[in-house]
C-alpha cells in the first residue's frame, strides 16, 4: 500500500483488527481462569460488566469526539489536546504515552509466558532454569527492528495473519471438552477457591484486557477517512470483545474446577481440542497486542513532540521527525523501544498490569468528561456526526475515577500527584495558553443562561420577600480613586453583586472601541489584585446621562435586576462635580432603583472599626435598607471587627411607637442588631440634629444617612455637602420599604 497525504490511507477494517486483537490479548489466554477461580462465574461478569461501564462510555466519547473534527496523527492524545488544550492535553497525553509503552512491555512479558513449556527441557538437557527475560528480550528487539524497517504497513499486514490465528484458536478451545473427571454441571456459579484474592485485586490485573478498544485510534493520522472509520472500528471491537469474553469465562467455569483454573495459567490448551492452538494463540495475540501498541505509541510521542510538550525544543524537534511519505515516527520508535525493554527486564506480569490500569483509567476518565462537559458547552464548531449521551459520558468519568482509588489508593494519590506536577511545568511553559477555561466557561455559560431563564420566568409569578443589593456604578474617574471601587467590593462580597461600568466619552468608534478594549483590560487586571468579585465593563456614549441610560436598561448580570446604584464624589471635588451626581440621581430615580451616594475624603474609612447609621423623621422608607446595607459591609473581612451603632433621632412624640417597632424586631430576629447599639434620641431641630451627626459621628469610619427625593429637589447638592465634619459618607434613598428577615 503507498503512502497518501492521509498516511497510508486505511479503512475501518485496521481500525477494528487493531483493536480486537489487543483486547483478545495475553490476559484472555493467562488471566481469565485466574479470575474465574478467584470471584466465580458471576464475579467475572461482573468485571466485565464493570470494566464495560469504563470502556464503552469511552469508546462512545471517543466516537463523538473523534467525528467532530478533522483527526491527525497522534488518535487519542490528538483528540484531547484539541479539546481540553495543549497543556492539559499535553499531561494527558503524557499519562497515554506511558500506558501504551508499558503496555509493549506487558505483552512482550506475557509472549514469553507462552514458552513455560521449556522449563523441563531446559532443566534437563542444560541445567538451568527457565527465565522467561531470555525470549521476551530477544522478541521484543525483533519487533522493534521489523516495525523501524518496515512502519506500519508490515503492522497493519501482520494483524490480518494473527486476527486470523487467533480466532481460529478460540474457535478451537469452544470445541474443547472439560478436563478429565470434572462435571460442569455441579459447579455453583459463585463457588471460588479457599480464600480467594479480593474483587478489586482481581479487576486491576484483568482489567488491561478491555482497554485494547482504543487501539486503533492511534491510526488516525493513516486512516482515508478517520471520521467514518474510528468510531465504526472501534465500537464493533469493543463489543464483539466483550461477547467473546463472556463465551470464554463461561466455558472456563463449565469446564475445570476453581483449583485447577488457579494453578494452570495455561489451561485453556487442556481444555481445547489441540493444546498447542493455544500456545500459537497466545503468541499471536500477544505479538499482536504488542504490535498495535508499538505501532501506536511513537505516533502519540511524535504528536506530543509536534506540539513541543516535552522538555527542550531541540528533543521535541527529535521526536516529532518523521521519515518518508507516511511520516513514520523512527525516532519516537526508538525511544519507547528502550522504556519497553528497561520494563520488560525488571518487570513482572501483574504488577505492570496494575500500572497500565491507573494509567488507561487517567486517559479514559479525562475521554468521558471531555464528551460531557461539551454536551453542555453547546458550542457552535461542536458539531459531531455521532453523538453519545451525557450521562454515559458522566458514568464513565466518574466509574474511572472511583476505580483508580479502589485499585491501588497509593498509585492513585501518586498518578494525580504527577499529573498535577507535569501541568505546572506545562502550564509555565506554554505561559497561560488556553487549557479547560474555554470548555468549562462555555459549559458555564450555558448553565447560568439556563438558570437565568428559569429565574425570570419564576419570577414573574414569586413576589420578592427578600432583598439583596444587585448594585451598578457607571464612572469616568476610575483610576485617580480608590474608594468608590472599594465600596462596591464590599457590598457584593458575599451578599450581593456588583456591576463596575467605565464611561468613555464620545461616538462609538474603531478608536474609541479599541480604548474600550484597552481600558476593560486594566479594569480585570485591578479587579483581580484586588480580589474583587465585581463584574467590569466599559461603556462608550456621548454623555454621562446617555451611559446611565444604556446601563440602567441592561440586565444585572447576577441573574437578577439591578435594584441599585451607586454614585460618588470627593470631598475635594468642585460643585459641579457634586451638582452633575444630583442631576445623575434625579435621573435614575426615574427606573425605582435605590440610590447610593458615597462622598468620600483622603480617610479612607479610616481604622474601619465603627459604620454609624442616623435614621430620621425622613427615612420611613429607608430605614431598613440602611441597616441592612451596614451589615452587608460587616460581611467583608475588612470590617469584621467593626460594629454597627444607630442613632434613632426622632420627634418625641414618635420615640417611644419606634422604640417598641425596634424591640419587636429585635426579639424576631429580624433586625440583626443588639439593643445596646440603638441610641435613641428626642428631636425636632434640623439644625441640633447636624450638631448632633457631628458630635457623635465625626471619627466613624463609615456614616450612613438617609434621603428623599423631595430634599433634594429642594436644596439639591447640600443633601451631599451637609455634615463637613464627618468622613466618609454613604447617603442612601430606598424606593420603599423593604423587610428585614
Amino acid at each position: 500500500m503507498q503512502a497518501t497525504d492521509r498516511g497510508y490511507g486505511f479503512g475501518t477494517l485496521p481500525v477494528f483488527l487493531a483493536g480486537i486483537s489487543t483486547i483478545l490479548g495475553a490476559i484472555m489466554f493467562l488471566r481469565f481462569g485466574y479470575a474465574v477461580a478467584h470471584t466465580g462465574f458471576l464475579g467475572v461478569v461482573g468485571i466485565i460488566l464493570l470494566g464495560h461501564l469504563v470502556t464503552i462510555p469511552t469508546a462512545l466519547a471517543l466516537a463523538e469526539i473523534a467525528t467532530n473534527r478533522k483527526v491527525e496523527g497522534g488518535g487519542e492524545y490528538f483528540i484531547i489536546s484539541r479539546s481540553f488544550g495543549t497543556t492539559i492535553g499535553g499531561v494527558i497525553g503524557i499519562s497515554l504515552y506511558l500506558s501504551q509503552a508499558i503496555s509493549v512491555a506487558f505483552y512482550m512479558i506475557a509472549f514469553a509466558e507462552a514458552f513455560t513449556w521449556l522449563e523441563p527441557i531446559l532443566s534437563d538437557q542444560l541445567g538451568v532454569g527457565f527465565d522467561s527475560r531470555i525470549v521476551s528480550i530477544p522478541a521484543l528487539i525483533l519487533l522493534l527492528v521489523l516495525v523501524l524497517s518496515k512502519g506500519a504497513d508490515l503492522g497493519v499486514k501482520v494483524l490480518y495473519v494473527v486476527a486470523a490465528v487467533l480466532f481460529g484458536s478460540l474457535v478451537l478451545f469452544f470445541l474443547g471438552s472439560p478436563t478429565e473427571g470434572f462435571d460442569g454441571r455441579v459447579v455453583s456459579l459463585t463457588e471460588t477457591i479457599e480464600r480467594p484474592d479480593p474483587f478489586i485485586v482481581v479487576f486491576a490485573i484483568v482489567f488491561p484486557a478491555f482497554t485494547g478498544m482504543t487501539a486503533g485510534v492511534g491510526l488516525s493520522g493513516d486512516l482515508r477517512n478517520p471520521r467514518k472509520s474510528l468510531p465504526r472500528g472501534t465500537l464493533w471491537a469493543t463489543v464483539v470483545g466483550m461477547i467473546v469474553y463472556i463465551g470464554i469465562v463461561f466455558k472456563l467455569h463449565t469446564s475445570a474446577s476453581p483449583e485447577v483454573l488457579a494453578e494452570d495459567q495455561l489451561i485453556m490448551s487442556s481444555i481445547s481440542i489441540w493444546g498447542p492452538a493455544i500456545i500459537i494463540g497466545l503468541c499471536c495475540a500477544t505479538l499482536s497486542s504488542a504490535i498495535g501498541s508499538v505501532l501506536v505509541a511513537p505516533r502519540t510521542l511524535q504528536a506530543l513532540g509536534a506540539d513541543h510538550t516535552l522538555p527542550g525544543k531541540g528533543l521535541n524537534m527529535w521526536l516529532s521527525h518523521g521519515i518518508g511519505a507516511a511520516n513514520d515516527p523512527r525516532h519516537a520508535t526508538i525511544v519507547t523501544g528502550i522504556l519497553a525493554l528497561v520494563i520488560v527486564i525488571v518487570g513482572n506480569v501483574n504488577l505492570v498490569a496494575t500500572l497500565i490500569s491507573m494509567f488507561f483509567m487517567v486517559t479514559y476518565g479525562s475521554l468521558c468528561a471531555i464528551s460531557f462537559l461539551e454536551h453542555f458547552a453547546a458550542r457552535p464548531s461542536y458539531r459531531p456526526s455521532f453523538r453519545s449521551r451525557w450521562y454515559v459520558s458522566l458514568l464513565g468519568a466518574v466509574i474511572c475515577f472511583l476505580l483508580m482509588f479502589q485499585i491501588s489508593l497509593f498509585f492513585a494519590a501518586l498518578s494525580i500527584l504527577v499529573l498535577v506536577a507535569l501541568y505546572q511545568a506545562l502550564r509555565i511553559e506554554k505561559r497561560g495558553e488556553g487549557d479547560l477555561a474555554a470548555l468549562f466557561q462555555n459549559a458555564i455559560t450555558q448553565a447560568t443562561r439556563y438558570m437565568q431563564i428559569r429565574l425570570q420566568q419564576r419570577r414573574e409569578d414569586l413576589i420578592a420577600d427578600e432583598w439583596r443589593p444587585s448594585v451598578i456604578m457607571v464612572n469616568d474617574r476610575t483610576f485617580d480613586r480608590r474608594s468608590p471601587l472599594i465600596m462596591l467590593r464590599w457590598l457584593c462580597h458575599r451578599y450581593g453583586f456588583g456591576t463596575y461600568v467605565h464611561f468613555i466619552k464620545g461616538r462609538l468608534s474603531a478608536e474609541t472601541f479599541a480604548e474600550s478594549k484597552a481600558v476593560k483590560e486594566r479594569l480585570l487586571q485591578l479587579a483581580k489584585r484586588e480580589h474583587s468579585a465585581v463584574y467590569m465593563d466599559t461603556v462608550v456614549s456621548p454623555s454621562i446621562t446617555s451611559a446611565l441610560a444604556q446601563t440602567l436598561q441592561v440586565p444585572g448580570v447576577s441573574g437578577m435586576s439591578n435594584n441599585s446604584i451607586l454614585f460618588e464624589f470627593a470631598q475635594r471635588d468642585s460643585e459641579d462635580v457634586v451638582r452633575s451626581v444630583v442631576d445623575q440621581c434625579k435621573f435614575a430615580a426615574t427606573t425605582d432603583m435605590t440610590l447610593m451616594v458615597l462622598r468620600h475624603c483622603e480617610t479612607h474609612f479610616g481604622s474601619k472599626d465603627s459604620i454609624h447609621v442616623w435614621l430620621t423623621w425622613n427615612d420611613k422608607a429607608n430605614a431598613n435598607t440602611m441597616i441592612l446595607l451596614s451589615y452587608i459591609l460587616l460581611g467583608h473581612p475588612d470590617w469584621q471587627n467593626a460594629q454597627v451603632q444607630v442613632f434613632a433621632a426622632l420627634p418625641a412624640s414618635e420615640m417611644e411607637r419606634i422604640r417598641q417597632d425596634f424591640t419587636q424586631l429585635i426579639t424576631e430576629g429580624r433586625l440583626p442588631i443588639s439593643e445596646k447599639n440603638i441610641e435613641y434620641i428626642a428631636t425636632n431641630d434640623t439644625e441640633a440634629f447636624r450638631g448632633l451627626v457631628c458630635e457623635k459621628s465625626s471619627d466613624a469610619g463609615l456614616t450612613v444617612v438617609g434621603f428623599d427625593m423631595e430634599g433634594l429637589e429642594e436644596r439639591g447638592p447640600q443633601v451631599f455637602t451637609n455634615h463637613p465634619q464627618l468622613h466618609d459618607v454613604l447617603f442612601v434613598r430606598a424606593p420603599r420599604q423593604i423587610k428585614i428577615d
